[in-house]
């Protein structure tokens, strides 16, 4: 089984989670490809295909291949996002590694040559907690649950929504059905109760799914394209982590949460 190392560090919240096309994390093998040519056509293959719908997969030559976009990202957006991402890989990974995941803040690219493993579906590959919790444990805990649970019972794949100024962002892989992503979410929504308890803000990423939440105590703020920080103001940190994801070693870049906030407030505004 191939070795996927990634770089974990923490960004403030507001400024850097503007842009899409953003860098969150990259994992990268230590293996390399046989023919790195057979490469491109698949790349170059499901950036065509982003154009169309936000999630695909394919495999060519023994190498397998997906993309992903925000649910709520235009054909347009969501094209733009996948596109950046093979042109970065050179810089980022080399040109012949045998896998690699490139994860932007509104979509991600990875691809593996087939013969590598991998993890379970609910499998946690990574958590934050935000460094604040909440004053009001049990009524901080219903409303957190109350929300998770719309999450859970959302019915599709994409899902954001917000109970009493507690925001929570849920996505599963597009590979996944109805049912199984409801469980995945559930798993996800699990964890970030477990993990991190009374903090008011968190991110929770499964193999198949992730879930973010925030809640604003005293409101929600305005979004602008100078918003300020969640939780307060965060001093700018770094951090890196190593993880064991069934039996890849990786290390990757997190953004914090908010990253879905902006298009929420644009479909509130819209129904005013």
């Amino acid at each position: 089984m191939g070795t996927l190392l990634l770089l974990l560090l923490l960004l403030p919240p507001a400024a850097e989670a503007a842009d899409n096309t953003n860098l969150i994390y990259k994992g990268c093998s230590d293996q390399k490809l046989q023919d790195p040519s057979l490469l491109k056509p698949l790349l170059a293959s499901l950036v065509s295909d982003s154009s169309q719908k936000p999630f695909a997969a394919a495999t060519q030559n023994a190498i397998t291949a997906a993309y992903q976009c925000r649910g709520d990202l235009s054909n347009a957006d969501c094209r733009a996002c996948v596109a950046k991402i093979p042109a970065m890989l050179p810089a980022l990974c080399g040109a012949d590694v045998a896998a690699a995941r490139v994860q932007l803040a509104a979509c991600y690219l990875r691809y593996q040559a087939v013969g590598f493993g991998q993890a379970p579906a609910t499998q946690l590959l990574y958590k934050a907690c935000g460094s604040r919790t909440a004053a009001d444990a049990a009524g901080f805990e219903a409303k957190r649950e109350a929300a998770f649970q719309m999450a859970e019972n959302g019915g599709g794949l994409f899902y954001t929504g917000s109970y009493q100024s507690l925001y929570v962002l849920a996505q599963c892989e597009g590979s996944l059905g109805n049912a199984d992503c409801g469980d995945c979410v559930r798993s996800a929504a699990e964890q970030a109760k477990t993990q991190c308890t009374r903090a008011i803000s968190a991110q929770v990423y499964l193999q198949s799914c992730y879930v973010s939440y925030s809640f604003y105590p005293n409101g929600v703020p305005s979004v602008t394209s100078s918003s300020a920080p969640a939780e307060g103001g965060h001093q700018h940190t770094a951090r890196t982590v190593a993880l064991a994801v069934g039996g890849v070693a990786a290390l990757g870049f997190f953004i914090v949460f908010m990253l879905f906030l902006k298009s929420v407030f644009k479909k509130r505004g819209g129904k005013r």
